[in-house]
């Protein structure tokens, strides 16, 4: 399945929400450091922390041993200045869905950074700044997992 990576996250409540994701859709969780909060924190768990054992979650000292843990891959870079839009990539099940912090980002430097595949964007109305991060990450999975045939999903009765 895919692996979501979170680069240096800020908000609890997100990161939750994104580990309930990661567990109801089989894809791995990398959270980068520094994490602007801690995993025990009340309000992960109160957001999605109870699924935590229900998901595969990793965490990285920095970008660099996220990319030793997870390279060769496809890295897909999701950004407001991407080139492609998130319903344009041909996702195959071991790519990596890469996001920013949720106030400033991916920096520039990790976008153009040679194991970056794709930037990829999702489409706003003008005058947008961004998406809220779970959501964004929502969208991305989701599409990829669509695109792929939603392998591994579970069947109606």
């Amino acid at each position: 399945m895919f692996r979501i990576v979170l680069l240096t996250p800020e908000i609890p409540q997100n990161t939750g929400a994104i580990i309930r994701l990661a567990a109801n859709t089989g894809a791995q969780l990398h959270l980068v450091e520094p994490l602007g909060f801690s995993l025990d924190a009340r309000h992960v768990r109160r957001a999605g922390l109870d699924y935590h054992e229900l998901a595969d979650v990793r965490v990285h000292r920095d970008l660099d041993a996220a990319w030793e843990a997870l390279l060769p891959a496809r890295v897909h870079a999701f950004t407001t200045t991407g080139t492609d839009l998130h319903t344009d990539v041909d996702y195959e099940p071991d790519d990596v869905l890469l996001f920013g912090r949720e106030s400033t980002g991916l920096p520039a430097e990790v976008q153009t950074t040679p194991q970056v595949t794709t930037r990829v964007r999702l489409p706003m109305v003008p005058g947008s700044r961004s998406l809220n991060l779970a959501n964004a990450a929502s969208i991305a999975v989701y599409e990829a997992w669509r695109r792929t045939g939603f392998a591994g999903a579970a069947q109606p009765l």
